[in-house]
């Protein structure tokens, strides 16, 4: 597994997170395993991520104030746009997952028809949707607990790449 670490920086009305970052994880899962959203629940649940629910990524804007999100690809490809509008592409398939830090922006530009994901949230954390600019929403992304383990590893959170991330603006 190759994980990739991406600090994002305000973004406008989307707040991204001012200290931790966006995790990328490649080949998580064997792409070629049948029964992968089953396996990404499995790996979510045992490291104190409660999976939520399956199905796409929204393509519109948004973030979530009040949770951090893990979220496993287990079916298709898509390209992710992360950090707002103008933000940083990054494309993902059946294998990858991601952990987006309360306050990420996302939405997904284009995905195949059968792209899937499993959304999964730490332990005690209840999520929103945030469409726009919110006054009280930088006090709660603060206000979230850091997670206790990696939603993909495992290891106590957070478990950086060796390299620094780069920040993007």
């Amino acid at each position: 597994m190759n994980i990739e670490a991406t600090l994002l920086a305000r973004n406008g009305w989307v707040p991204n997170n001012p200290r931790l970052p966006v995790l990328l994880y490649r080949a998580v899962i064997d792409a070629t395993e049948k029964q992968a959203a089953e396996r990404f629940e499995r790996l979510f649940a045992g490291n104190g991520w409660c999976p939520d629910w399956r199905d796409g990524v929204y393509d519109y804007h948004h973030y979530h104030s009040t949770a951090h999100e893990a979220l496993g690809v287990f079916a298709g490809n898509a390209t992710l746009e992360l950090g707002g509008p103008g933000g940083a592409c990054v494309d993902v398939s059946v294998g990858d997952a991601l952990m987006l830090p309360a306050g990420t922006g996302h939405r997904c530009l284009q995905a195949s028809d059968d792209f899937r994901v499993v959304g999964a949230y730490p332990e005690g954390q209840d999520w929103d949707i945030c469409t726009d600019a919110d006054d009280t929403a930088h006090r709660r992304i603060e206000g979230v607990p850091d997670p206790k383990k990696d939603p993909a590893t495992g290891s106590q959170f957070p478990q950086l790449p060796d390299q620094h991330p780069p920040i993007l603006t």
